[in-house]
């Protein structure tokens, strides 16, 4: 069939309607995910609950409820000193016994961040310190920005630092040890020094910045809890294409609970944001766990909370 010229002007401006209706659809799908990467979610916090079982948790220490929280890198875009007090808040509210921070409380650059001092942000733990002990290790981020300096001020305003130490606690009768490990980029982490002043039986949990130092993590550690990785940061996908739900120590997007041979790791995908001011898929995370003693239906350990 032959096309008359009439015919096929009419076809040339039909397919350039469709053409510029499927641009302007990517302009507006691109512009809400900048939208949302960029300014909403980078400012929302949500607490996400976890119910562990690690292996050997005793009766005295069934249900014990403990906070998790780390990455805050305070001054990173949408995540300035208010956004800080919000964390503070919730952490204070909330029926946490006890909070563990896992490294990165400053921002070395971060693109639109602005710089927040260590002793500026140590100062807005003050309401949280009244309510509860709160035991902290530093991150890569952290040493780069004069770590003996952040270890000072937040030691000062009563966070309780314990890098390359351990330390006896008893939370309501459940005695347990928290065992801090150094930064494996800049921290000199001494696993064994750490582990040798835990001196009973009492269980232990690992605290470190970078899940990478998981795999020598001793046995004698029911629960190895981490940050760093952000969770990938940016993973708007629905369906997992990266298989996060595969353990490796060294991947960027670890997020979550892991079992690997019976030993517990948990990773907290952090509140602030590096390099990137963008989150999207993984906004920033209060971590509540609910450590239980196993029961005979456990099947892995580690599942999130209903």
């Amino acid at each position: 069939m032959t096309l008359l010229p009439d015919d096929r002007a009419h076809r040339s401006r039909r397919r350039r309607r469709i053409l510029q209706w499927c641009a302007w659809l990517l302009a507006a799908g691109v512009l809400a995910l900048c939208v949302q990467g960029f300014v909403i979610e980078p400012a929302q916090l949500v607490e996400r609950d976890y119910a562990l079982a690690p292996r050997g948790w005793p009766r005295a220490c069934d249900g014990l409820r403990v906070d998790v929280v780390a990455d805050l890198h305070v001054g990173s875009p949408r995540n300035g000193l208010d956004h800080f007090d919000e964390v503070v808040k919730r952490l204070s509210n909330d029926d946490s016994k006890i909070v563990l921070m896992a490294g990165d409380y400053v921002i070395l650059k971060v693109l639109l961040g602005r710089y927040v001092p260590a002793s500026d942000v140590a100062q807005h733990f003050k309401p949280l310190l009244a309510r509860k002990p709160v035991y902290a290790v530093l991150g890569n981020h952290d040493w780069w920005k004069d770590g003996p300096a952040v270890r000072d001020a937040f030691a000062a305003a009563g966070v309780r630092m314990i890098d390359n130490r351990a330390a006896s606690v008893d939370i309501d009768g459940c005695k347990l040890w928290l065992v801090g490990l150094g930064d494996e980029l800049e921290g000199h982490p001494d696993i064994a020094g750490a582990f040798a002043q835990v001196t009973d039986g009492a269980p232990a949990i690992a605290i470190t910045h970078e899940p990478s130092l998981f795999p020598r993590i001793p046995a004698r550690a029911a629960l190895t809890v981490a940050g760093h990785t952000h969770g990938g940061q940016i993973d708007p996908w629905p369906i997992s294409l990266f298989g996060e739900g595969r353990f490796d120590p060294d991947s960027h997007r670890l997020r979550g609970a892991y079992d690997v041979d019976g030993r517990l790791l948990f990773v907290t995908p952090g509140i602030g944001t590096s390099i990137l001011p963008m989150r999207l898929g993984v906004p920033p995370e209060i971590s509540r766990l609910t450590l239980r003693s196993p029961t005979p239906a456990d099947a892995a350990g580690a599942s999130p909370a209903p």
